[in-house]
């Protein structure tokens, strides 16, 4: 299983991005999907996660009403909407695949990963 992200790229506060994630084989439409990021020195957070049915969404507090996370089942592909961009919102942007039809906010509960993807928001 192979997952590519893209989207991101260097903006300015207050800016709008959106994250690219696609999937490789036919696992996507059987699993939740994530979204999680890592500034530099710090530890990989949770941002994002969408349920297989994409029924349920979460979002970390910092993003909430900020971020949007959706999924394209025929396209095998995991998007995040971000607005408002902030400077602290700079960090590799990572998305990962859930172990099982659900999501959590646990890294430990996602078995694959992509590469990651910059985000570098500018004051």
């Amino acid at each position: 299983v192979q997952l590519q992200a893209s989207g991101g790229g260097m903006v300015q506060a207050g800016d709008s991005l959106r994250l690219s994630c696609v999937t490789s084989g036919r696992i996507f439409s059987s699993f939740g999907m994530g979204w999680f990021r890592q500034a530099p020195g710090k530890e990989r957070e949770f941002v994002a996660a969408i349920n297989r049915s994409a029924v349920r969404k979460y979002y970390a507090d910092s993003v909430q009403g900020r971020f949007t996370i959706s999924r394209d089942d025929a396209e095998n592909t995991v998007y995040l909407q971000m607005n408002k961009l902030k400077p602290e919102d700079t960090a590799v942007y990572y998305c990962a695949v859930s172990r099982g039809t659900g999501v959590t906010m646990s890294p430990g509960h996602y078995i694959y990963w992509g590469q990651g993807t910059l985000v570098t928001v500018s004051s």
